[in-house]
């Protein structure tokens, strides 16, 4: 495969043609996502509460106060699960793999169990709840927390194991470990805090308040920089390890840097949004295969913008328009993202093998 020779040059060409109308698309579908659910917002509406105009009171709180946060949100969300599938697929030289193949999700989802679901045993959940600030990100802390708990697990063995295959069983052993403790959590919970576990499992760009959306949005900022800087030693890694470190790169330190931006956009979207399943397997993917290429040059920006839309559809969707009923996000993104999956492993994809063992 010739990254950077002049098959890459045309793809290059032809994602700097195709970019303008893939940004024109994300905002089309930011705006929709705006203006349409159980309450439709004109057209004329949005732009007189965007300019400070007189209108409704319940369209202005809607868009201020629910709607715009829940855009922002899925936007950085959607491209930050596309970011980590596509490392994950690419240092894994694997498919299938995903942004929590590492066991993050699972870290995660033992922190905001911790908090939601031992309240009721030995009062930690109330403990998060009366502390001010911090209450109103008890959720997401938790979560970050039990990521990065995980994050430095990974890390620590990594330092001692230059297998990758090794780690990844280990984050399978880590999601195993951590769904039997929420397991167990489970069974000694009210049903009310059952109930609240089960919700945040399901996934939603909704539950992210102008409070939260600044920490949010600085983490995947700093998880989209580092992604960029590694554009380089992802291609190389396409050719294998020792091709990368034929070229003058320190494998062990791009190891450490993947893992660590892995977990770090996984782990924050998590903590906001919860355990959102199958846009970070599939849309790497389907950006292969629209700009046909395996170049990171230009999957790394495709993600972030391809993410953004299909994550600001899968929320349009789940809302479904024109009603009061808001289906599971998961429930959304599995319908888009399985069939993908399907694809891959029945036909393959031309562009991705470079990451296919």
């Amino acid at each position: 495969m010739n990254i950077e020779g002049g098959d890459a040059g045309d793809s290059i060409k032809r994602f700097t043609v195709v970019a303008p109308l893939i940004i024109g698309i994300l905002i089309f579908i930011f705006i929709l996502d705006l203006v349409v659910g159980s309450v439709n917002i004109p057209l004329d509406a949005l732009l007189q509460i965007i300019t400070g105009g007189e209108v409704k009171e319940t369209w202005m709180n809607i868009f201020w106060d629910w709607r715009m946060p829940k855009a922002i949100t899925a936007v950085f969300a959607g491209g930050a699960l596309a970011l980590s599938g596509l490392l994950m697929q690419t240092f894994f030289r694997n498919p299938l793999a995903d942004p929590y193949i590492l066991g993050i999700s699972s870290g995660a989802s033992l922190g905001v169990a911790f908090v939601m679901l031992s309240a009721g045993i030995c009062g930690i959940g109330a403990i998060f709840s009366t502390i001010g600030f911090i209450g109103d990100l008890s959720i997401s802390v938790a979560a970050i927390v039990g990521a990065f708990a995980v994050l430095l697990l990974i890390l620590l063995i990594s330092a001692k194991i230059q297998s990758n295959i090794t780690i990844l069983i280990l984050g399978i052993m880590v999601s195993y470990i951590s769904g039997a403790i929420v397991t167990i959590l489970l069974q000694f919970s009210d049903e009310s805090a059952m109930h609240s576990y089960s919700f945040w499992t399901f996934g939603s760009f909704s539950g992210v308040t102008w409070g939260q959306l600044p920490f949010m949005v600085i983490l995947l900022l700093a998880g989209y920089l580092l992604s960029i800087c590694l554009v380089k030693p992802l291609n190389a890694l396409l050719l294998g390890e020792q091709y990368a470190e034929s070229m003058g790169m320190n494998y062990s330190r791009i190891r450490v840097t993947i893992i660590v931006t892995t977990a770090l956009m996984a782990g924050v979207v998590t903590a906001f949004c919860g355990p959102i399943g199958f846009l970070g397997i599939a849309i790497p993917h389907f950006c292969r295969a629209l700009f046909v290429t395996a170049d990171h040059r230009i999957l790394v920006p495709g993600c972030i913008l391809v993410g953004g839309i299909v994550a600001l559809c899968t929320d349009i969707i789940s809302h479904l328009p024109g009603t009061d009923i808001i289906l599971p996000l998961n429930a959304i993104t599995a319908l888009f993202g399985a069939p993908v999956v399907i694809w891959v492993i029945v036909r393959g994809t031309k562009f991705g093998r470079g990451v296919i063992t």
